[in-house]
């Protein structure tokens, strides 16, 4: 375990610190537009505002870098178990708020809710790797 936080903290500290910046920019902005769009359509929505800098950027960010050098379908699985965890601490210390009755519970029903977002979630990994590696690249092409 200690080698692959060391492997892993390594990965950190060799990305490119503008391509740190484009991930904290570019996930900075996807967590705060998905909050507003899960509390406009009455879905869930985080506690409290800087819970996006928390989960978006403190931990999204680094699961992302040591995840990019993955395919799709690995970073999508690890990223799986990793917003599983962050899904099911969220609902159980109630920093996050599901709506009653919200649509994707009528849709899957209330049992199925923190599945279903964890399992649309993971897909921030490989979606999140590939939207940044774009941008850097149209900004400091190589």
């Amino acid at each position: 375990m200690k080698e692959i936080l060391i492997q892993s903290l390594k990965e950190i500290k060799g990305t490119p610190k503008t391509m740190i910046f484009i991930y904290i920019i570019i996930y900075f902005l996807w967590g705060l537009g998905m909050n507003q769009f899960g509390t406009e359509m009455e879905i869930a929505r985080f506690s409290y505002w800087w819970q996006v800098i928390t989960c978006y950027i403190l931990y999204m960010v680094p699961i992302s870098i040591v995840l990019k050098k993955y395919n799709f379908f690995n970073q999508y699985a690890y990223g799986l178990v990793a917003m599983g965890i962050l899904e099911f601490l969220g609902y159980w210390l109630q920093t996050s708020y599901v709506y009653p009755n919200n649509i994707l519970d009528q849709l899957f029903n209330p049992q199925n809710f923190s599945l279903g977002m964890a399992l649309f979630f993971a897909l921030y990994f490989p979606a999140g790797n590939w939207l940044v590696n774009k941008v850097h690249n149209l900004i400091f092409k190589n």
